[in-house]
This record gives C-alpha cells, sequence and structure tokens, in this order.
C-alpha cells in the first residue's frame, strides 16, 4: 500500500533533533506524532508523489497519523494543476487541518490563475466553526486579495470575524497589519473605528509597528491607538 510506503519513506529521512524543536513551535499537537522531516524534503517527495496514480489512496486515508504525513499532504495539492482538482483534494484535506504550520505553508499554486473563481469558497471558509479552515481563508484572502485585487468587502469580512481561538485571532491580526503595509489608507479606518476585537486590534498595532513596510510616521500614529 502506497500509505505504508509513504510512512516508511518518512520515518527514513527522520532527524530527531528537528522534531524535538518542531514540537515546542507546534505545541497542540500530541505526544509521538511528529516524525522529524525537513520541510525541503517533504516537498521533494511531494514533487515525486503527485505523480503517481495511486496516490489518491493515500490522499482520501484520512485522518493521517503523523503531522509529516499531513504536511505532505499539503504539498501535494500545492503541486495540483487543474483548479477543479485541487479544489477537491483541499475541500477533502481542509478539515483535518490540526496546525498552525500545515495551515500556513498550504498555499496552492494555481491559485494566482483562478483569483476570482477562489472567492466562493474563502466565503465559507470564513464561515466555517473549524479553527484552521477559517485561518486557511484568511491566509489566502492575505496572500491573493491585498493587491490588484484588494476591494473593501474582504477586510469588512475578515473584520466581522469573531473567534475565542488564539490562531484565529493571530490570523486576524496578521491580514490586518500586511493590509495596512500595502493599503494603508483603505485599511486605517477599521482601528480608527475599533472595528476588531481588543486583542486583534492591539496585535494588529504591535506586528505593524514591527514591520519594515510601514514608515515611522505611520508607526507613530498607529501607536496612538491601542487600546487599553
Amino acid at each position: 500500500m502506497i500509505t505504508d510506503e509513504i510512512q516508511k519513506e518518512l520515518f527514513s529521512k527522520q532527524d530527531t533533533a528537528y522534531r524535538d524543536f518542531q514540537a515546542k513551535l507546534i505545541p497542540n499537537l500530541a505526544d509521538g506524532t511528529m516524525i522529524g522531516v525537513r520541510t525541503p524534503e517533504l516537498r521533494k517527495l511531494a514533487k515525486q508523489y503527485a505523480k503517481r496514480e495511486d496516490i489518491s489512496v493515500f490522499l482520501d486515508a484520512l485522518p493521517h497519523a503523523y503531522f509529516d504525513e499531513n504536511q505532505l499532504h499539503a504539498f501535494i495539492i500545492c503541486e495540483r494543476r487543474d483548479f477543479a482538482q485541487c479544489m477537491a483534494e483541499l475541500t477533502r484535506f481542509l478539515p483535518f487541518l490540526d496546525n498552525w504550520a500545515t495551515c500556513d505553508q498550504l498555499s496552492p499554486k494555481l491559485f494566482k490563475k483562478h483569483r476570482q473563481e477562489l472567492l466562493p469558497y474563502i466565503d465559507e471558509w470564513l464561515a466555517s466553526e473549524q479553527t484552521y479552515v477559517v485561518r486557511f481563508g484568511i491566509g489566502m484572502l492575505m496572500e491573493h486579495f491585498l493587491d490588484e485585487d484588494f476591494d473593501l468587502r474582504y477586510p469588512e469580512a475578515v473584520a466581522g470575524i469573531r473567534s475565542d481561538e488564539y490562531y484565529v485571532n493571530m490570523m486576524i491580526a496578521w491580514y490586518f497589519a500586511t493590509a495596512l503595509a500595502k493599503q494603508y489608507q483603505a485599511v486605517l479606518p477599521f482601528l480608527e473605528q475599533n472595528r476588531l476585537d481588543s486583542w486583534a486590534h492591539n496585535k494588529t498595532i504591535q506586528k505593524a509597528v514591527e514591520s519594515l513596510r510601514i514608515t515611522q510616521e505611520q508607526k507613530a500614529y498607529l501607536k496612538t491607538l491601542k487600546r487599553v
């Protein structure tokens, strides 16, 4: 079975020191669920396995037992060149996301050419009750809709999200800090009008102040907007 073959391959590339380091960065994963394969190795494997005719057996074998299998799965989806196939595989996989790292590294290359087709899916992801599905949706808006395709309805959608989940709120702050760097005048009112909850508001300002893409004058003004 290809699933057994993949597990064997992953363990053959295990780096225990890297595993222990990575485990500290993703504390919500259960003990024993991380093998410790470095990301460049996983990306190489994804390119190879994405071409296999029997890879669907692995992609359908959800949930995976190991973090590294989820990473490989994500990178295989990123290799897809057909939008319909990519979205079918992504839709199947997203509910099983269980950590910020896999969520944030899951970024299919072909989305750049299919932005408008992507928008209805993003609306669904933002409305999800699953932490990492929402985070993924915000991440896609941040990656693909803060430049030439920017529209105020996108930050409106993100500002409307309310969650008790740290990894959702951190992504909201990351989104707005990035939006300030790219669309400062358009996005600034969201802070001036207190459109975010207090934690996301202040974290946005913190991340924006740390950014090299925001001017010192802008940073000074943003600091005056911090909420107590």
